[in-house]
């Protein structure tokens, strides 16, 4: 029972580090989409208020980190680096290649958050659940903001897509775990 009961924290604490990880991710990929698009762009308005969205799951997974004691991630200031540079460089090629980044980044989350939505029926963490579903839905409505604006019609579309949800997957896995 013991062994249950430390093995579903070590759970839990992976779905912490990991999530808050993700949210940071996501913030420095608005920062840099920003910086190069600009307030003027078409999309900017959209992208601010993901940008908003994004903040605030970081800002409840920060304090989760704190209440719950949960080692973060030793990785941050790569992802730092790297959300920034993804950002920054799909904002290069264009507004729609920015939003083709969210796409691809909102349909690997929707799928982790997902397997995690799953994993916590059998736990008993309801403010972890409840944060999840909402930031969740949330994230599905970036997907749809993206698409909507043109996200698939990015040249080279599914070869960006599976390049950036591939990055996805592997800061997933590495980030539960360092």
């Amino acid at each position: 029972m013991a062994e249950q009961l430390g093995k579903a924290k070590a759970d839990i604490a992976s779905m912490i580090r990991v999530n808050q990880a993700g949210e940071y991710g996501a913030a420095q990929i608005y920062k840099g989409q920003l910086a190069v698009m600009g307030d003027d762009a078409p999309d900017s308005g959209a992208i601010h208020h993901m940008a908003e969205q994004e903040q605030r799951h970081l800002d409840a997974f920060d304090q989760m980190i704190v209440d719950r004691h949960v080692r973060p991630t030793i990785l941050q200031p790569f992802w730092k680096a790297a959300g920034y540079a993804l950002g920054a460089g799909t904002a290069m090629m264009g507004p729609r290649a920015a939003m083709a980044c969210t796409a691809a980044v909102e349909t690997e989350i929707d799928l982790h958050y997902q397997e995690q939505l799953e994993q916590l029926e059998s736990e008993n963490d309801p403010e972890l659940s409840e944060k999840i579903a909402q930031f969740r839905e949330e994230e599905l409505e970036h997907k749809q903001t993206a698409i909507e604006s043109g996200a698939e019609d990015t040249p080279g579309y599914p070869v960006l897509s599976g390049a950036i949800r591939l990055g996805c997957k592997l800061a997933i896995g590495l980030s539960k775990r360092i």
